[in-house]
């Protein structure tokens, strides 16, 4: 016999599991999709506007897209015409420079002219991840030694912070290159000054932190590490705002943006999913699922870059080499 009372505690139940065993989502529509890549993506990012991309393609380079547009803006060669193994990319909050790198090598890009402005080797340890700030004058670059370097192109000064102890996994910097958050092995993220390189704020994990971001408008950062805690402090105190609030065991983060206004968090994940919370309490407001790559059985993409647009919308680039564009209902 069939009881309503019990039907909210089903849909409990079935909630719970998805989040600890990870069931798949239903199927979401974009409203707009461009293919940018044929044969997938190694690496990718949207500009904080979401009226760009860059996309490291398997087998076409990387390439500089005007989203919406059916041709890119450029073609680049980050070393010349060899193999594309560019596997960070970051494009500056001012959609002035793009900065890409491999593992043994950064380069620094005009989105105004579209030409190179600089190539630099790294002897000592490999490239885990890369930013640039406005107008291209300063890059921060981190290595598997655990050591992070912030480099300015035009007068030449490097510093190089030695705050952890182990590999650097995900780096973000201020718009005026001032701030840097690094995260890595050693279960810490640090806010530090780029001119003294001095600790501001020391985020503690109890794993390995792999995804940080900070808020172009100075209010906030985010931290995640490879388990459950994902964590959005205030930048200025150090405190905590709130925590992400969901019920798997494990959720990895590949891209993180903050909105315009503050109140939300946008965030990509290696499965596919693409998350909106709430930065006040850390509730999830609405997810949608990117397209997979028609080529790989199970269905799967990882979300390189997810982004804010003006109209209200959001757009996303995924290792399936589309970009999307999706509803948002505030």
């Amino acid at each position: 016999m069939f009881r309503a009372d019990l039907f909210p505690t089903k849909l409990l139940l079935i909630s719970l599991v998805c989040g600890l065993v990870g069931c798949s989502l239903p199927e979401t529509t974009p409203l707009m999709q461009w293919r940018h890549v044929e044969e997938g993506a190694y690496a990718a990012d949207i500009s904080t506007d979401g009226t760009l991309a860059v996309v490291s393609g398997i087998n076409n380079g990387v390439n500089v897209w005007r989203i919406g547009e059916e041709k890119p803006l450029y073609h680049w060669g980050h070393q010349g015409e060899g193999n594309n193994l560019v596997i960070s990319i970051h494009i500056a909050a001012d959609n002035s420079y793009a900065v890409t790198a491999d593992r043994e090598a950064f380069a620094l890009w005009s989105l105004e002219t579209g030409e190179p402005e600089g190539f630099w080797r790294i002897d000592e340890a490999s490239i885990r991840d890369v930013a640039v700030t406005n107008n291209g004058e300063g890059i921060l670059v981190a290595r598997s030694n655990g050591k992070v370097m912030f480099f300015e192109p035009r007068t030449q000064r490097r510093l190089e912070f030695l705050g952890h102890q182990e590999k650097v996994n995900s780096i973000d910097i201020s718009p005026n290159g001032k701030y840097a958050l690094t995260g890595g092995n050693d279960y810490i993220a640090y806010l530090w000054s780029t001119d003294t390189g001095q600790i501001i704020h020391s985020f503690t994990h109890p794993t390995r932190v792999s995804k940080v971001a900070l808020d172009d408008s100075g209010r906030f950062a985010f931290t995640a590490d490879s388990q459950n805690k994902s964590q959005i402090w205030n930048v200025q105190t150090g405190e905590p705002v709130s925590t992400l609030r969901y019920f798997a065991r494990q959720r990895i983060f590949t891209d993180a943006e903050f909105s315009k206004d503050g109140k939300y968090l946008l965030t990509g994940s290696p499965s596919r999913q693409v998350y909106l919370w709430n930065v006040e309490d850390g509730s999830q407001e609405e997810n949608w699922q990117v397209a997979s790559r028609e080529s790989v059985s199970p269905p799967t993409a990882v979300v390189y870059g997810v982004a804010f647009q003006s109209n209200g919308t959001i757009v996303t680039e995924s290792s399936s080499g589309l970009a999307e564009v999706w509803q948002w209902e505030k």
